[in-house]
C-alpha cells in the first residue's frame, strides 16, 4: 500500500517536472498602448466621433422637447385626431432617437466597431513585438497583466514590457542597457618598513599593518655578512 502511494506521488512529479522548467514573462499591454503615437492617433479619431455623435443626439433631443412644448401649448385647441396625431410624431421622433443611439453607441454598434478598426494596427504591432522578445528571451508563455488573468503577485524579473517597448521603438534609453563601468582602482602593495640594521629612517608612506614573518630583514649582500663577522672574530681574538 505504502509502495503504491510512492509511485504515485512519483508519478505525480514526474508529470509535473516540464511545467516547472517552462520559462514565462508578462507585459503591460496598456501601458505601451499609452506610449503609442498611433493609439494616440486612433483614440483622437474615437473622441471625434463620440462628440459629432452626441451632438446629434443632442440636435434631436432639443427637436422633440420643441416638439412637445409646442404639442402642450396648443393641446387646449386640438381636435382629438389631431392630438393622436401630434401623439404619434412625438413617439416616432423618440422611437428614432432610441434607434439611433443604440446604433452609435450599443452593442457592437458603430463605435464599438470602429474602435475594434482603429486599435487593431497598434495591437497587432504590440502582438508582433511580443512574440519576437517571446523568442529571443526563449520564454513558454507571455501573459497580459490587464487581461483576463488576474496577476496577485509578479516578481519585477519577469516584466519583459520594456523589451517590447525596445522592439517597437518606445523604450527609454536608460532601461534595458547595460551598466556603465565605473573607475578602475589600483590597490598599491604594502612597502617594507624601513630596517635598523639599514640604518635609514622609516619611510612614511609604509604601511603600518604591514607584518612579515621572519622578522627584520637581511638586506646586505653576502660578501658584506662576511667580512662583518671576519673583523668580528680579529677583534675579540678568538677563533
Amino acid at each position: 500500500m505504502h509502495v503504491a502511494r510512492f509511485l504515485l506521488a512519483g508519478l505525480l512529479l514526474l508529470a509535473a517536472a516540464p511545467a516547472w522548467c517552462q520559462r514565462f514573462g508578462y507585459v503591460d499591454t496598456d501601458y505601451i498602448l499609452g506610449k503609442m503615437p498611433e493609439y494616440g492617433q486612433a483614440q483622437a479619431e474615437l473622441a471625434k466621433l463620440t462628440d459629432t455623435w452626441q451632438k446629434e443626439i443632442g440636435a434631436q433631443k432639443l427637436d422633440i422637447d420643441k416638439m412637445y412644448r409646442t404639442y402642450q401649448a396648443e393641446e387646449v385647441v386640438l381636435t382629438e385626431a389631431m392630438k393622436k396625431k401630434r401623439q404619434d410624431e412625438i413617439l416616432l421622433k423618440e422611437k428614432e432617437l432610441k434607434d439611433y443611439e443604440a446604433k452609435q453607441f450599443g452593442y457592437e454598434g458603430q463605435l464599438f466597431k470602429k474602435r475594434i478598426e482603429l486599435n487593431k494596427p497598434a495591437q497587432d504591432k504590440i502582438f508582433d513585438a511580443i512574440e519576437k522578445v517571446a523568442k529571443a528571451k526563449k520564454l513558454d508563455m507571455v501573459f497580459d497583466r490587464n487581461g483576463d488573468l488576474t496577476l496577485l503577485y509578479a516578481s519585477p524579473t519577469h516584466d519583459y514590457t520594456e523589451y517590447v517597448m525596445e522592439e517597437l521603438g518606445l523604450a527609454k534609453p536608460t532601461q534595458n542597457q547595460p551598466g556603465k563601468k565605473g573607475p578602475v582602482k589600483t590597490v598599491a602593495p604594502p612597502k617594507t618598513p624601513a630596517t635598523a640594521a639599514t640604518g635609514k629612517k622609516a619611510d612614511a608612506s609604509a604601511d603600518p599593518a604591514f607584518e612579515t614573518d621572519s622578522g627584520t630583514p637581511d638586506t646586505a649582500p653576502a660578501a658584506t655578512r662576511r667580512g662583518t663577522k671576519a673583523a668580528k672574530t680579529t677583534s675579540d681574538g678568538k677563533p
